[in-house]
């Protein structure tokens, strides 16, 4: 039930909106088209089993780590509540 002066279900409607925003982005970041040959890292040849699971695959795996490690989006808010986290 919604109080104030939003009307019912709309806090429902708010989180399926930002659960689809977020779907979204993560699909538009998984890579699609013609997987390469060779790392574009180390130049590597990437495995065909890898290649036949992600479409589109650019990076041997230890070179995807990396990235991945190395690019990792942080969170500048904290989410776990406790008052002496905050006073950091």
């Amino acid at each position: 039930m919604a109080g104030g002066w939003a009307r019912d279900g709309a806090v429902q409607e708010q989180i399926d909106a930002s659960v689809e925003d977020a779907v979204r982005l993560a699909r538009s970041r998984i890579a699609s088209g013609e997987s390469r040959l060779t790392c574009e890292e180390c130049d590597e040849p990437i495995p065909q089993a890898r290649r036949d699971a992600l479409p589109g695959v650019q990076r041997c795996v230890p070179c995807q780590e990396a990235w991945d490690r190395d690019n990792k989006p942080g969170s500048d808010f904290n989410r776990r509540g406790s008052k002496d986290s905050q006073l950091k």
